[in-house]
């Protein structure tokens, strides 16, 4: 076990490796930040000595080696657009991402399981079919399409709902949270729904395709024949086993819920690191951009190493291959 989890720590690190290599790479060639900071009217003295301040002047390499060490106490340089520490940026940032993009998860995991199952286990019931027909909207339609839809709907022709913002917040210590505001949850309610819609939809999907699945396995119909109740089978066996595929597809959809809330929060305008990142996009603020791919990537690998550590404590048949090949 130890050994498994110290080789997947050194393949992860290898992957943020390569991908902040990349992220630093593929952002020095979007544009001169120099040119967004200073006018027209600047002489190239001035801008020299500007970008000898931002150590822009200094070999790639360099820059990668300083970007990489300081990344790793946590320090992602000073942003070009604002002049304060990006580390400083996302901290005020992470609270409403996270935020918004685990109501969105637990809100994809609670009905999207519950309409999985009632789909598997009455799948000819006119209900079933026709929540099957309404998850096509939710995998096929963008999600900004989704957004701009239910803003016109429940902000602009009933009112019920704000259109933007993330409402009055509560600050509790460095973090703070709409959750304990009116406003606060009334303004998450729209941009959770847009957020959580794709992965509910494809959780549902997997759910009820697991559980039919299984449902026409040997064991299952040997249980049967036992006599048990179809609510022990159901929930207790059959359920059970469909929840071990989905495991992997939750944990990485956790994942894409924060890396896609970029979309959601330039519909929103949440206040998020999404909407920080495509307004370091149009300034080609470099530190900025590569410090959210480089979260974004350690949130994917975390999240797999958790997934990996999951499947290995959940299906001891891992266990045992790995033992016998020992």
């Amino acid at each position: 076990m130890l050994a498994f989890v110290l080789r997947r720590i050194v393949q992860s690190a290898a992957v943020m490796a390569v991908v902040a290599l990349i992220a630093f790479a593929l952002f020095n060639f979007t544009g001169d930040p120099v040119a967004s900071m200073v006018g027209p009217e600047a002489t190239l003295e001035e801008r020299a000595r500007l970008r000898t301040e931002l150590g822009l002047d200094r070999p790639f390499w360099i820059q990668f080696g300083h970007f990489v060490g300081n990344a790793a106490q946590g320090e992602f340089g000073r942003s070009l657009r604002q002049g304060r520490k990006v580390s400083a940026l996302l901290k005020e940032r992470l609270p409403a991402t996270l935020e918004l993009s685990l109501v969105a998860a637990m809100l994809a995991l609670v009905v999207g399981i519950p309409l999985g199952v009632y789909t598997a286990l009455r799948r000819n019931t006119w209900l079933s079919q026709l929540l099957l027909a309404g998850s096509l909207i939710g995998v096929s339609l963008p999600t900004f399409l989704i957004g701009i839809l239910l803003i016109l709907v429940f902000a602009v022709i009933l009112g019920w709902l704000p259109s933007f913002g993330r409402g009055d917040t509560v600050a509790l210590g460095w973090w703070t949270t709409g959750l304990l505001t009116a406003s606060g949850l009334k303004a998450l309610i729209l941009p959770a729904i847009t957020l959580s819609l794709f992965q509910m939809t494809l959780i549902m999907r997997l759910v009820r395709a697991e559980m039919l699945e299984v449902l026409r396995t040997d064991y299952i119909k040997f249980a049967r024949a036992r006599g048990l109740s179809d609510r022990t089978i159901h929930f207790g066996h059959a359920l059970k086993n469909t929840l071990v595929p989905v495991i992997t597809i939750t944990g990485l959809q956790l994942g894409a819920i924060i890396a896609f809330a970029i979309i959601t929060e330039t519909v929103f305008q949440w206040p998020g690191m999404g909407l920080l990142f495509i307004q370091a996009v149009n300034f080609a603020d470099i530190p900025v951009m590569a410090a959210y791919l480089c979260f974004i990537a350690l949130v994917f690998v975390t999240l797999n190493l958790i997934v990996d550590l999951l499947y290995y404590a959940v299906d001891p048949r891992l266990r045992i291959e790995r033992a016998a090949a020992h």
